[in-house]
């Protein structure tokens, strides 16, 4: 069998294992984020762009206002921030966006808003290795002023979005997004178990060290 038929289960075993373990984590954070905001507990919105194009909700902890993503683009009383927003590939860091409640900002902090998402792994929506997945929005920008981009969008297609990833491990925000395209159009024409572990076994400090964080 070869890797990229073995990653789904191995896939399903550790999303699956993961789950159980941090269930009383996730549960402490469904309650606190809605018993301070009243709100949804996952974001709603934006869908994001998974394996050949598909659009799929992406479950996360909700650490903004509701309907943040529409809030921004549309309210006036977000011009300012709008505008650094679109200068930085729709990315704020969390001291620029007023958006995010005070139990969002512990989150992003850790990262633990990101839990959830086992259950996308789950799903078979995402894998827990992989590129991140894109909204249709800044792939439609970045699509719009370098239509040579395209090939790379359809390769990193190919293989389910990850919770984590090269791009992740290797700078994050501080990489341009035609340079995260190329990287991962790359990963995903050389899916291989050697790299995976690389990058897995890396998120942790990445997440600790908050190399390249915006948000």
């Amino acid at each position: 069998m070869c890797y990229r038929n073995s990653k789904r289960i191995l896939d399903i075993v550790l999303s699956l294992l993961l789950l159980i373990i941090l269930s009383p984590i996730l549960l402490l954070i469904s309650l606190l984020v809605w018993i301070t905001d009243g709100h949804e507990v996952f974001v709603k919105e934006p869908l994001r762009l998974g394996m050949k194009a598909k659009e799929f909700k992406m479950y996360k902890f909700r650490t903004m206002i509701p309907n943040a993503h529409s809030e921004i683009q549309n309210n006036p009383k977000y011009s300012q921030a709008k505008e650094t927003w679109i200068k930085h590939d729709g990315k704020l860091k969390i001291d620029e966006d007023p958006r995010i409640t005070f139990v969002g900002k512990l989150l992003r902090k850790t990262d633990m808003d990101e839990l959830p998402q086992f259950l996308n792994v789950l799903k078979g929506d995402m894998s827990i290795v992989g590129p991140r997945p894109m909204y249709i929005g800044e792939v439609n920008r970045y699509l719009g002023s370098h239509p040579d981009g395209k090939k790379y969008y359809k390769r990193r297609s190919r293989v389910r979005p990850g919770m984590t990833g090269i791009w992740q491990v290797s700078g994050r925000n501080d990489i341009k997004f035609k340079d995260r395209m190329i990287m991962e159009a790359k990963y995903a024409a050389n899916v291989n178990l050697k790299e995976d572990i690389k990058i897995f076994f890396k998120t942790p400090l990445v997440v600790l060290t908050r190399r390249g964080v915006y948000e």
